[in-house]
């Protein structure tokens, strides 16, 4: 599904550059659920911003789904967060003034797809999310924090994406609540099969994914699969 090869990424400002990411190299497999996760200056960010084709990397390969973005142009990067990603942002990004679905159905409309299939898709993916059918026809303003995540996960679902990439997702709810959206994600991943990529500083975050790149510096400092099984694994000899 994700391919990076060598990803490096350099910011140039006069004579001045400054290296963020260097030679980073992983795979992701279809129906993986990944958590990405550093200290703020790590280059996570960075990371996102390629994997997500909102930027390009300096030097190095990133195939997503088959395919190489790692070198196209401004337009063919809006295609392929158009088609191939559904974004999650710890801010939701949403409409105030408009409907739950009309907010889900919106990536449906710049995609050109009929009104018809436009509210079955939004329908489907509101169910996929979660959130209780009475608080689709609300304006999204009305809605607790949580449930206004729920929204934005049935916005990156609906178009069907090869990849939901969530950044601080959990970020600006509290514990319990960030709780219950954790376990929407791991059930979408569990259930549905989607490929998950989740961006985060929080350690008890990244642990509700099944596996967890570690960076650091501009590097991945560790790359830890079956974390789960370990820890059970510990315990079980620690009792």
């Amino acid at each position: 599904m994700i391919k990076c090869e060598a990803i490096s990424k350099v910011y140039v400002n006069g004579d001045v550059e400054t290296p963020v990411l260097k030679a980073v190299s992983f795979e992701v497999k279809h129906g993986e659920f990944v958590a990405i996760m550093g200290p703020s200056g790590s280059g996570k960010s960075t990371l996102m911003h390629i994997l997500g084709a909102l930027d390009t990397p300096t030097s190095g390969t990133y195939r997503l789904d088959g395919h190489d973005v790692s070198k196209l142009s401004d337009d063919e990067l809006a295609d392929v967060r158009r088609d191939k990603i559904g974004f999650v942002f710890q801010s939701f990004n949403l409409l105030s003034r408009a409907t739950v679905l009309r907010n889900v159905m919106l990536p449906l409309v710049y995609a050109g797809i009929s009104p018809g299939k436009r509210r079955s898709g939004a329908e489907k993916a509101l169910l996929a999310a979660g959130l209780q059918e009475d608080r689709w026809h609300h304006l999204s303003n009305q809605l607790s924090g949580g449930q206004m995540q729920r929204v934005a996960i049935a916005r990156a679902l609906v178009n069907d994406p090869a990849l939901i990439l969530a950044d601080e997702p959990t970020g600006n709810l509290d514990t319990k609540t960030g709780e219950v959206v954790l376990g929407t994600f791991q059930e979408l991943n569990r259930a549905h099969r989607h490929t998950i990529v989740l961006i985060t500083h929080e350690l008890y975050v990244a642990e509700h994914a099944d596996r967890i790149i570690h960076i650091q510096d501009g590097s991945i400092l560790e790359d830890i699969r079956n974390h789960k099984k370990r820890l059970a694994h510990a315990a079980h000899f620690s009792s």
